[in-house]
């Protein structure tokens, strides 16, 4: 049964690590599938043609090295190397792809709860030099949730990876079209995007948003939104059909921050790069706000 952190304004539903999700993709740690405010559901699924919660993203799952896993390169075909936040994923192949399905030796996982928190701890073996402690803490807070992050190195080998959370949204399943804004606090640059996918044209480009001019029936997707530039990490999505606000903010800048979507959802992703020297450990965190239309609030 999913853990639940629920107050007078939002329900967060989270799977453990042994529930649910258990493809070789998304971290296992605190695995959010799932926000409502005021019974309002803001997310969904990744695909609604294929569903299958085993294997296919939702809610507000996040990612440790989309580009290269933990020691990947180190090894040779049929070795082990380091996903973080799952365990030990097999090497098949010269070349890592993120969706790929790969054999799993699950990490040791701790699970501490109380009414309003719950910390999952995620630890690896050591394995070619490269050995780690995760602990996720997700708080409820009164108007969202914050998730902490503590990554400890214990291996003998530099981390150098990076995280994001890929937020699969949709407010009230309602499809992407002219009623949604995604708004940044930096200028996009269109032109040093590293990759633009928009076939039907139904996603149109502000100078610091993006809005839709119907629902797409293709992917469209964004790389680099800043154009590599170091920008603060946050993002506005505003439903005026629903009158509804969510907001992610980091503790960091970034250089990397992409959008995909399709029909049904909306993925905005704030990219943290992490290097961690051995017996060292790095910190930081993202807030989630939702909101009312008619408040006070959003990026200025």
């Amino acid at each position: 049964m999913p853990y639940k952190l629920k107050n007078k304004n939002l329900e967060i539903h989270i799977d453990l690590p042994g529930e649910g999700y258990s493809f070789s993709r998304f971290d296992w740690t605190g695995k959010i599938t799932q926000v409502k405010f005021h019974s309002i559901p803001l997310s969904i699924s990744e695909r609604l043609d294929r569903v299958n919660d085993t294997v296919f993203g939702k809610g507000f799952y996040n990612e440790f090295g989309i580009d290269s896993a933990l020691g990947y390169n180190d090894i040779e075909i049929g070795g082990w190397f380091h996903k973080i936040g799952i365990g030990l994923l097999q090497k098949e192949e010269e070349g890592y792809f993120f969706h790929k399905k790969h054999t799993i030796k699950p990490a040791a996982f701790e699970v501490i709860s109380t009414r309003n928190t719950i910390k999952i701890s995620c630890i690896s073996e050591n394995v070619n030099g490269y050995a780690y402690v995760l602990k996720k803490n997700i708080i409820l807070n009164e108007s969202g949730f914050k998730i902490k992050y503590h990554l400890e190195n214990r291996g003998e080998k530099d981390i150098h990876t990076n995280e994001y959370v890929h937020n699969f949204m949709a407010i009230n399943n309602e499809p992407i079209g002219s009623d949604y804004k995604l708004k940044f606090p930096f200028q996009l640059k269109p032109a040093l995007f590293d990759e633009m996918v928009n076939k039907e044209r139904q996603v149109s480009l502000g100078s610091n948003d993006f809005s839709f001019k119907g629902t797409p029936n293709e992917q469209f997707f964004f790389k680099f939104l800043s154009g590599s530039e170091e920008v603060d990490a946050s993002w506005e999505l505003l439903n005026h059909k629903h009158k509804i606000g969510v907001s992610e903010k980091g503790s960091f800048k970034t250089n990397k921050v992409n959008l995909w979507g399709w029909k049904h959802v909306v993925s905005p992703e704030l990219f943290i790069d992490i290097f961690i020297k051995p017996g060292q450990s790095k910190e930081w965190s993202r807030v989630f706000e939702v909101y009312k239309l008619n408040e006070v609030h959003g990026l200025q």
